[in-house]
């Protein structure tokens, strides 16, 4: 039971309280390059929450079986760097040789990913956090449905902002930075989220 609930906290913490984009600024580059229309942040989203979780297995058992037994922990920021991107490279030919159609479609978000910093926090903080195998998986899973719920959240506020009336100085750029502090203040109000 014990277990459950510890796993409910990192959901609830991921996802909500703990946001990667409004609460530790982790990922903002595509999470302000590419939330213009809902459609595209909706992939980019996807994309990211898969290799988010698989990076946090992977990741996982590189630093259990390699790292730590020949006591090279110095080296879990280049090795976690170097899991990622091989990662991100076999997932774009898998998906180029067996879903052709989904290729296309992800395009240029696949290779995005590689320098994604939210990637790379989440599994950094896996080992910080001293997270077991589950534990690293659901948060890497979770964190990257926490930068999906966000950069949804904010694309669909941008395709609203082109029909809004604000000061001419605020446009384009101006008006995107307000809009996500604003989110964050709202995703600020999660922060005190208990759930026992």
């Amino acid at each position: 039971m014990k277990q459950i609930y510890e796993l409910l906290a990192i959901t609830l913490g991921a996802i909500l309280s703990n946001n990667f984009i409004f609460s530790q600024f982790l990922g903002c580059c595509p999470f302000l390059g590419v939330s213009k229309k809902v459609d595209t942040a909706t992939g980019m989203g996807i994309a990211v929450t898969f290799v988010m979780g698989l990076a946090s297995a992977v990741c996982y058992v590189v630093n259990e079986l390699v790292l730590v037994p020949l006591k090279l922990e110095y080296m879990q920021t280049v090795a976690f760097i170097l899991v990622i991107a091989a990662l991100v490279q076999f997932i774009e030919m898998f998906l180029q040789k067996s879903m052709p159609s989904l290729y296309t479609a992800l395009g240029v978000y696949l290779p995005l990913i590689t320098t994604n910093c939210a990637v790379l926090g989440v599994v950094l903080l896996n080992v910080q956090n001293n997270y077991n195998f589950i534990s690293s998986v659901v948060y890497g899973i979770t964190g990257g449905l926490g930068f999906l719920l966000a950069i949804v959240l904010f694309a669909s506020i941008r395709e609203r902002l082109v029909f809004a009336d604000y000061p001419k100085a605020f446009e384009g750029f101006p008006i995107a930075l307000v809009t996500a502090g604003l989110m964050a203040l709202a995703f600020m109000g999660f922060s005190g989220l208990r759930i026992w």
